[in-house]
């Protein structure tokens, strides 16, 4: 499952599962601040990962379960519409 999420800042959140086909690099550990208040400490990964039929190089958490978690920092360069009456959402290149 693929999710938008633009209350997230960052670039991707993906399932431990993928973590051997991104080749991930350690790239240091920060503090992520979540709906509530609440903060954490995640260790992030600069990652190679497969979007809009090209390879970009993107920076990852890696979680339990299946969902990918896409964030407003790799949606930058796109349009993101939101069509609530036909239940449709896509992106587009601006």
């Amino acid at each position: 499952m693929l999710r938008l999420d633009t209350g997230f800042n960052g670039d991707l959140e993906l399932p431990e599962a993928l973590r051997p086909f991104v080749n991930p690099r350690y790239a240091g550990r920060a503090e992520s601040l979540l709906a509530g208040a609440v903060s954490i400490s995640e260790d992030h990964y600069r990652v190679s990962f497969p979007f809009d039929d090209a390879t970009v190089s993107a920076v990852a958490t890696f979680v339990p379960g299946e969902g990918i978690l896409i964030g407003a920092r790799l949606l930058k360069p796109y349009r993101l519409t939101v069509d609530f009456p036909d239940s449709r959402v896509w992106i587009e290149r601006d």
